[in-house]
Order: structure tokens, then sequence, then C-alpha cells
């Protein structure tokens, strides 16, 4: 069992019973609803959720006219995502679904929890069909993480440390008993992020942030070129 499946095993109840519960603010489940309804759009066909954990975005996904599928390490978070949508047991970075099976795909608050998001977004790619759209929305880069103070979330202190590739056990301000506090969080700079997906071969196509002057989240669109051919080598 992976360090981050254990995490969520551990706090899969408490996530569904109480955290799911509180008033939406930015970086909370229930607030990405607006983002994801813009940047996915309507459409039809399966849409593959990467680390669906209870399956929040279900209903969003179907009232988009798609067919949500979820995929999860946490055998705990999924426990109770079974009554919201089909779910895989498996790891996003190693997908159990053909090449081209899937019409679109979301990852959404996810990609701090992955060691190696960048294999999963080669994984995305590989199982989009040609054309097909995948969205991105999670903690924003530039101002979250270990040097980041959140305490004051008007008032963001930035601290060195952006450009390290960490993980933190608790985040500093803004999460006191939040899921960052309780399961960590992964660290990349922006351009980390955005050559990731460069190099799985998806086409970036919109951009947008969330969460007050100083913004909590980015998120984005993308897309798998027709044709393309594929995850490529990446740079160093």
């Amino acid at each position: 069992m992976t360090a981050t499946a254990a995490a969520y095993d551990g706090i899969a109840d408490w996530y569904e019973h109480d955290f799911l519960r509180r008033a939406p603010v930015s970086g909370h489940p229930r607030s990405h609803g607006p983002l994801l309804r813009a940047l996915l759009g309507e459409g039809e066909g399966v849409c593959l959720e990467i680390g669906c954990g209870t399956g929040v975005h279900a209903a969003t996904l179907r009232g988009l006219g798609r067919t949500p599928l979820g995929v999860d390490v946490s055998a705990g978070m999924l426990r109770h995502a079974r009554g919201r949508l089909p779910v895989l047991h498996a790891d996003a970075a190693r997908l159990p679904l053909a090449d081209g099976s899937v019409d679109a795909a979301v990852a959404v608050m996810v990609h701090t929890d992955m060691p190696d998001y960048a294999a999963v977004l080669r994984e995305t790619a590989r199982v989009l069909r040609s054309g097909g759209s995948f969205v991105h929305i999670g903690l924003h880069p530039c101002f979250f993480g270990e040097f980041a103070d959140r305490t004051e979330p008007e008032a963001v202190v930035l601290r060195p440390g952006y450009l390290a590739r960490h993980r933190t056990e608790r985040t500093t301000g803004g999460d006191g008993d939040g899921v960052r506090a309780r399961a960590g969080a992964f660290h990349r700079p922006l351009p980390e992020l955005l050559n990731a997906l460069v190099d799985a071969g998806l086409a970036v196509t919109r951009l947008a942030e969330d969460g007050g002057s100083t913004p909590a989240v980015l998120a984005l669109a993308a897309e798998k070129a027709p044709g393309a051919a594929g995850p490529r080598a990446p740079r160093p």
C-alpha cells in the first residue's frame, strides 16, 4: 500500500461525513463545480475522473452529459464513491484501461497527492481518444506549498523554497483542519507541471485561477491533439 493510499484510507470517513459537509470555500471539493463546467463543457461518452475520492464530482459530470468513471488508489475513499459512480481501484500511473478508450478525463485537487504526476498525465493521454479533453484543477503551485504562509489568505507571505520540489506533511496556514493538514502535499513548480502536460502530448487550451486576490487554485483545459503520436520523452 502506498503512503497516499494509507493516508486517505485513514481519513475517508472524516472526509465523507465531516469535510464534505462544510461550507464550500475555495479549495473545498464542492467549490469546483463552476470551474469544472466551464473548462470541460458539455459532451458525451466516458469521462474518467483521476483520483475520484468519494465521487463528489460525479453529479457535475453527469450534468454535462458525460458518463463518469472514477479511479482511485484508496479503497477507503472508493467505499463511499461506489454509490455515486462506477469505480476502479488502481494507481492512476498504471491505468487498467485500453488506449483511446475514454472521451475525456479530469483531475480535481489531486496532483499534490501524486509522487509522479507526470506519469499520471502520460497514462491519461494514453487512454484518451484523439481530440479528447482533459481538465486539471489543483492547488496553485505559485502560492501553495511549504514556502507559502496562508494564515491570512488576503496577505499570503512567500518565502524561499518555491523552486524546490518537496513534500510537506502539513501546510502552513489556511488549512488547519483540512485535507492537506491531514494528508500532506507534493509541491512542484509551475514549469514542471506545464512541461509534464506538453511531454504527455496534451495541448493547453484554457487557463483559469480561483480563490481570492492571491489565487489558491490553478485550473486548465487541455486536448489530446488529433493524430498525436502520444507521450514523448521528457526533457531534462
